[in-house]
């Protein structure tokens, strides 16, 4: 069930020696260093949680190339924060250019549950070592383009949904918890969400989800993402089988292109 939770929560993203030049080159009009999202979650009426995205201002080079650092970081608050109190940071190295991670970390406290770990992502060598506070290191054979949850996210920013119709599906191969996914997200099409800020156009995608204990079926989650190039999440329900969590943007700032509510 945690796996799982951190999975959707953030929400609501060959063998053998190869040169630079093999790496992707992906647009991205998207977003830009120093963009900051802040989000509030709901569980009914109660205030659950709040979490931050953020890019940071400067570029790091990591495998002698030049990386975005994005910083996720989620807390329980109020009364939540008495029942299970969590603390989670995740962080990710993403190629500038072909927007695939170098390095990703995670540190996450929920309740009495402890996890601290780095993934290195050599994209040269084909290979992924994991290295987990107070266990062995792995090592994995690397799908090429393969994400990390963060970097994932970012990537899908990138897409540019025109060109998508209704009904298909993008996916996205990922690498969480020592082990390889094939996530997947479902366009639904376009509508509009009421805000604080007044309404906005707004792209509606479906994270699949994969039969569990937590979510009630493949369609149980929905995002409402800024019909724009920015491609930020404005909203996200989950209905939960005990329950339903909805997602709102609480914050933006310094986002590459202006917002356009009416």
């Amino acid at each position: 069930m945690k796996r799982t939770f951190r999975i959707v929560c953030l929400l609501l993203f060959c063998c053998g020696f190869v040169s630079k030049d093999t790496y992707r080159h992906i647009r991205n009009n998207s977003f830009s260093r120093g963009e900051v999202l802040e989000f509030r979650i709901h569980y009914g009426f109660i205030n659950a949680a709040e979490g931050v995205v953020e890019v940071h201002q400067n570029l790091f080079k990591i495998n002698d190339r030049p990386c975005y650092r994005v910083n996720v970081n989620g807390k329980t608050i109020g009364a939540f924060d008495l029942v299970l109190r969590i603390r989670d940071t995740w962080r990710s190295y993403i190629d500038t250019a072909a927007m695939v991670p170098h390095r990703f970390s995670m540190d996450i406290q929920e309740g009495k549950y402890r996890k601290e770990e780095t993934v290195f992502f050599n994209h040269e060598a084909r290979t992924i070592r994991s290295e987990e506070v107070n266990k062995e290191t792995k090592e994995f054979e690397l799908k090429r383009n393969v994400q990390d949850l963060v970097s994932g996210y970012f990537y899908l920013r990138t897409v540019d949904f025109n060109q998508v119709r209704i009904g298909d599906i993008v996916q996205v191969d990922a690498f969480f918890d020592d082990d390889f996914y094939d996530f997947k997200v479902r366009y639904r099409g376009k509508g509009e969400v009421e805000t604080k800020w007044g309404k906005i156009r707004c792209i509606l995608l479906n994270p699949v989800m994969p039969a569990n204990k937590l979510f009630k079926g493949e369609n149980s989650i929905r995002v409402w993402v800024s019909d724009d190039e920015n491609k930020i999440p404005i909203k996200v329900e989950a209905d939960m089988f005990v329950g339903a969590v909805e997602l709102d943007l609480k914050k933006h700032k310094n986002l590459r292109h202006p917002l356009k509510f009416y």
